[in-house]
């Protein structure tokens, strides 16, 4: 598969380090355990009824195996796959070569699929419910129009914000699966299982001293069990053990909460800066020259879930469970009922 173009440098090795430890078959899935059973309902009506799988969208926060789950069920149908990306879908023509290239029954899987521009959703839906596209050949009075019948395919998108889709594209897709953060206790088998797999030797107490401090995410257990895994080479006798795990990622900048050093770093600029708000996610991303995307879709659902800040109306407010976390006194003001510049427009 050629390389993505926008994925550079440690989110290549990252994605690469993933895809080894990736599952192959529903039945090696670890978690999403409702999400699992139906798919394999779908995957055996599919055998049965010689029909291609339905239409299927993912959502939900990146690194819980929206991802996974498209690899695994080409591998279940014994079927072919084609991945590419929203973002390098940028007219309609660029999507062309996937769909003629589609074999009867393969998958068609798109990630960041909430990014393509409205005319590529608009090309793509008559293939989605007829298998055929509508291509215009010339210009002006000389322009005439070529309907393409192609072979019954599927189409997987996986999206992290899956409202940013126009409301006929998601209908078009027959399920629609929501992927929730894992239980210490799926992270930690997670872990063990790949740790396996990188012939590498791990206590179970190890294995949930990680799993802790994963933010319930298997992309991140992952990347902990690797910077682990070199820790203990390095620094020990390559055995995975829980005062090893603690070292590593106590010098990796992760906290027994799981919090790492951005996590801390936008706690400590919303008590420090705005005192503890409220205020909108936009001042936060330019005091801390960070792109509002990477604050809503990476920092704040895990301290959203785990009750550190709140989103108002007015913006974001910490808790007093972040007071409390970065040892700060609880003294912030009441909020008053005007919103201030930086709150207007918030969500």
């Amino acid at each position: 598969m050629p390389r993505d173009p926008m994925v550079t440098g440690s989110a290549l090795d990252e994605r690469q380090r993933d895809a080894a430890l990736r599952p192959r078959f529903l039945r090696e899935v670890i978690g999403q355990r409702e999400v699992a059973r139906r798919l394999q309902i779908a995957v055996n009506a599919a055998r049965k009824l010689r029909e291609p799988l339905a239409h299927i969208l993912f959502d939900g926060p990146p690194g819980l195996g929206k991802t996974t789950f498209a690899t695994v069920l080409p591998n279940e149908l014994g079927t072919s796959l084609q991945i590419t990306s929203g973002p390098a879908l940028s007219k309609p023509a660029d999507l062309l070569p996937f769909l003629t290239n589609a074999e009867e029954g393969s998958v068609l899987f798109i990630d960041e699929i909430h990014r393509m521009p409205r005319a590529v959703e608009e090309f793509i839906s008559p293939a989605m419910e007829d298998f055929r596209v509508d291509i215009v050949l010339g210009e002006g009075v000389n322009a005439r129009t070529i309907s393409l019948t192609l072979k019954r395919f599927t189409l997987i998108g996986a999206t992290t914000r899956s409202g940013m889709l126009s409301g006929p594209m998601r209908d078009r897709f027959k399920m629609h699966e929501h992927l929730e953060f894992y239980s210490v206790e799926d992270l930690a088998t997670i872990i063990r299982v790949n740790a396996k797999k990188l012939q590498t030797e791990i206590t179970e107490e190890a294995s949930y001293e990680l799993a802790q401090r994963s933010r319930g995410t298997p992309r991140i257990a992952n990347s902990r069990l690797w910077w682990a895994r070199n820790f203990a080479a390095s620094e020990a006798d390559g055995r995975i053990t829980a005062d090893v795990a603690r070292a590593a990622l106590d010098m990796a900048g992760v906290d027994r909460a799981g919090l790492d050093k951005q996590d801390r770093r936008y706690l400590e600029t919303l008590i420090d800066v705005f005192e503890g708000g409220p205020t909108g996610v936009e001042a936060l991303a330019a005091t801390m020259n960070l792109p509002t995307d990477t604050l809503s879709d990476e920092v704040e659902p895990y301290l959203l879930r785990e009750q550190y800040i709140i989103r108002s109306p007015r913006g974001r407010m910490a808790t007093p469970r972040a007071f409390e976390l970065l040892g700060r006194p609880q003294n912030r003001k009441p909020p008053t009922s005007e919103p201030t510049l930086f709150d207007a427009g918030e969500r």
